[in-house]
This record gives structure tokens, C-alpha cells and sequence, in this order.
């Protein structure tokens, strides 16, 4: 079976984008995992299906959201199904947009199915903005161990529509010297697993109104990416969690580059919104 496929990237956090708009191709999780291979296969870190949203398994979005044409049926690179992907949807768009599939005109907006509910999302100077909605702490205290520290910290798990756990670290010292190849474990553990970030904050945090960070993740299914769109967010939320200060605007330095988070009221309570680059890299067909 031939496949024809578009490589691209969000701040490094890499994908394969499918066309499958009737909702008919059937991918099994090995067939994903060789597509996403680094070495014998594409490679990447997740796999997106472009599918219609009356095509797919969350079609019901449609009766709340009727201009929610296109569903992003996103796959980590185990093959396993995620709700959400703040990078992944920014490249969605993008891929919608420069085909002709969607457009974003003015101000509009350009909705997007996904299975943590339809995401809206913006065009900007460097790329889109997607706003991921509502978030919430958990109520469950983990303790996190990972390679490379010797002590194991304690996390703040937050839910962006997918699971996460932010761990605040001392230095830039104790950033660079994290071993993410083996996933971090959570006491207890997560029942959904989690994507796992590790922050330290700029000295210092706040500057012309703007507070900077630095974070590495592990995320669930995949393994330490380059960025991860709802994990920059949750970073940026754990720390004004922790820090109480209202701080609503936030730059987050992840090892492929920057990304922005802002913190915005809306009549059903606190949205969280990221905006950064989403690029096309190259199109072609693979053999499975």
C-alpha cells in the first residue's frame, strides 16, 4: 500500500499529515509506528489523519459547532490515539490553509474538530494562535523521578484537554542534564499516563510585562520531543499556579525554538491560548 504524505513541524515537534477524508483508511498501530520511525521509516512524532468531521468518530461536534468541517485525527508515534496537539494543530492549519482545503480571512477564525472538542484558531505574524480552551488543576500530588536528577520533585498535574505533569527545577543545570530517553515515573501513577514537563524560570521572571521560561518534555507515546504546544501551555500555567502573581502573558523557550502563551477570561471561565510558527516541510508517497 502507497501512501502519499506532507512532513512539517511546529518548533521542532515533528508530523506526518495523511489525507483521509472519508474516515476509511484503517492504520494499525504498527503501521503507524513504521511510518513515524526515524530510521526506517519517515519519521516522526505523531501521525495526523485529515478526515471531515462528518466522517469521523466525532462528528457529534457538528451540532454545537457546525463550521467544524475538518477533524484532526492525531496519533502519538506508538500508534496510540491522543485528544489534542497544540503544535500538531498549528501544522493542521497550516496544511488546510495551503491547499486550499480552509481559509482564515481578517479576523476569522478557523474551527477545528478535535477529540478534546473543537479548537479555534487564528492566523498571526509567525504562524497561528489556537486557543485550547479551559484547563484545570488535578487534585492528585505526584512525586516525579527521572534520570538525571538525583531527588525526586514534586509535580502539579494539569489537564489542557490531555494529561500533564509540570516539574519546576533549580538551574539551567539541572535542565540540560535531564535523560528523557526513559519516560519519567509518576508516584502515583497517572491513570491516562501523562506528558511530562520540566521548567526553570528566567531571573528574572518578568520582563516588559512579558515572563520567560525554559521547558523540556516527555510526552506520553513518544518519547523527549522538541516542543509540545499543550505542554508549553501547562508550563506556563503551573508556574503562575504556583507563583500566584496573575501573570497572563508568557514566552516558553523549548530546544526548537519559542513559543507564546497568554491567559485570557471568557463567559465560561479562563481560556488558555499558544500562538508560534507551523511549517511545511516536504511532501511524498511511502511504501508499507
Amino acid at each position: 500500500m502507497n501512501i502519499d504524505f506532507t512532513k512539517g513541524h511546529g518548533t521542532g515537534n515533528d508530523f506526518v499529515l495523511v489525507d483521509d477524508f472519508d474516515g476509511i483508511l484503517d492504520l494499525t498501530e504498527e503501521q503507524i509506528q513504521l511510518i513515524c520511525d526515524r530510521h526506517f521509516g519517515i519519521g516522526a512524532d505523531g501521525l495526523i489523519l485529515v478526515t471531515r468531521t462528518e466522517n469521523s468518530e466525532v462528528a457529534h461536534l457538528l451540532h454545537d459547532e457546525p463550521n467544524a468541517e475538518w477533524f484532526m485525527d492525531y496519533r502519538n508515534a506508538d500508534g496510540s490515539k491522543a485528544e489534542m496537539c497544540g503544535n500538531g494543530i498549528r501544522l493542521f492549519a497550516r496544511y488546510l490553509t495551503t491547499r486550499g482545503l480552509a481559509s482564515i480571512i481578517g479576523g476569522s477564525t478557523l474551527p477545528i474538530a478535535t477529540r478534546a472538542g473543537v479548537k479555534d484558531l487564528t492566523s498571526t505574524s509567525t504562524g497561528f494562535a489556537v486557543d485550547l480552551g479551559r484547563w484545570g488543576v488535578e487534585t492528585e500530588e505526584y512525586l516525579v523521578k527521572a534520570d538525571g536528577i538525583a531527588v525526586a520533585r514534586p509535580g502539579l498535574g494539569l489537564n489542557l484537554g490531555n494529561p500533564h505533569v509540570v516539574v519546576a527545577l533549580a538551574d539551567q543545570g539541572e535542565l540540560e542534564a535531564l535523560e528523557l530517553n526513559k519516560a519519567p515515573r509518576l508516584e502515583p501513577q497517572a491513570s491516562k499516563g501523562a506528558n511530562v514537563e520540566f521548567v526553570v524560570l528566567d531571573d528574572p521572571l518578568i520582563k516588559e510585562g512579558v515572563a520567560s521560561i525554559s521547558m523540556r518534555v516527555h510526552e506520553r507515546g513518544v518519547g523527549e520531543t522538541l516542543s509540545c504546544g499543550t505542554g508549553i501551555a501547562a508550563a506556563a500555567l503551573a508556574i503562575r499556579h504556583w507563583a500566584d502573581n496573575g501573570q497572563n502573558f508568557w514566552r516558553v523557550r523549548v530546544p526548537g525554538g519559542e513559543v507564546g502563551v497568554r491567559m485570557f477570561p471568557t463567559e465560561d471561565g479562563e481560556h488558555v491560548a499558544i500562538s508560534g510558527p507551523a511549517e511545511i516541510v516536504y511532501s511524498g508517497t511511502f511504501s508499507l
